[in-house]
């Protein structure tokens, strides 16, 4: 009699990596939940690091850090539930399709292309929420939404603007994820395989090692995106009520010739800080996870 133990059967192997995903992302959204909320005010102009800090405690108390907390944990139940579950099973797919062995890095790099355009498609509305209810607290009081909760935001929107308005800016947020989750996605599991099957790295430091080279790599594919748009969304008209760019792709181009390609990385060290830990927190937490499933017999 095999004493192996028996696998897991019904859907269970199927949900599994979008769990598993969504779990991860939630918990490392409640560590990083107090510096996204510093971030946002900061962008606000609302002082430095330690001057938000200060006068968040001093007028709002410690419960301000995770105002938006349930948005937040929306926006990870849904992006990157869709994200992670759909790269792991595009590549499970792939990999059956190349007779098992691993996956070249193009392949590895569509598959996170597609898994950040679903995810980002799936998680839009949630991510319109966490941004709302960040920013809710910096505007005049008569100008306040006042949502009670992330479900709250999302009926008063679909209220007092119609469901497609849950979907408001979504074609650049979408095109951001899918170069964000190209480079990590792709590079998490490229890493992995480096340290692993190449340098005999243990386990925990090949976690640890691949999360962060993840975290860059998410953040250098990216950022040219975020400029763009970021450049799109705070331009003003000129005196004869003229735009400076007509949309993005103006934008782009205009960039390139007046700056040239490292125009695009502008602040990347600070842009950097804010994307690579809830990168590396999320595929720690998927790691120890998994530890746990696997010595559970799930």
């Amino acid at each position: 009699m095999s004493s192996e133990k028996a696998k897991p059967a019904g859907i269970w192997p199927a949900v599994k990596p979008f769990v598993n995903g969504g779990t991860s992302g939630m918990l490392a959204t409640c560590v990083i939940q107090p510096i996204d909320m510093i971030k946002v005010r900061i962008q606000l102009g609302q002082g430095s690091a330690v001057q938000v800090t200060k006068n968040m405690l001093r007028d709002e108390g410690f419960g301000a850090f995770y105002k938006g907390l349930s948005a937040g944990l929306l926006r990870q139940a849904t992006y990157t539930t869709a994200r992670l579950g759909s790269f792991r099973i595009l590549t499970n797919k792939a990999v059956a399709a190349n007779d098992g062995k691993p996956l070249p890095l193009y392949q590895k790099a569509l598959c996170g292309l597609t898994a950040g355009a679903i995810g980002a498609s799936v998680g839009s509305p949630a991510d319109l929420a966490l941004i709302r209810m960040q920013a809710d607290a910096t505007l005049p009081a008569v100008q306040r939404r006042n949502y009670k909760n992330a479900f709250h935001a999302l009926y008063r929107i679909v209220a007092d603007e119609g469901v497609l308005a849950l979907w408001k800016g979504a074609g650049p947020t979408v095109v951001r994820a899918m170069a964000l989750n190209m480079g990590m996605l792709a590079s998490y599991d490229q890493t992995v395989e480096f340290f692993r099957d190449s340098l005999g790295v243990g386990d925990a430091m090949t976690v640890v090692g691949a999360s962060a080279v993840s975290g860059f790599f998410a953040s250098a594919c990216s950022l040219p995106f975020d400029y763009v748009k970021t450049q799109i969304q705070k331009m003003q008209p000129d005196g004869e009520g003229r735009y400076p760019y007509s949309g993005s792709w103006d934008c782009t181009m205009k960039t390139l010739k007046s700056g040239g390609p490292l125009k695009f990385y502008t602040g990347f060290p600070v842009y950097c800080v804010r994307i690579a830990p809830h990168v590396m927190l999320t595929w720690i937490f998927l790691n120890q996870i998994q530890k746990l499933q696997k010595s559970s017999g799930l």
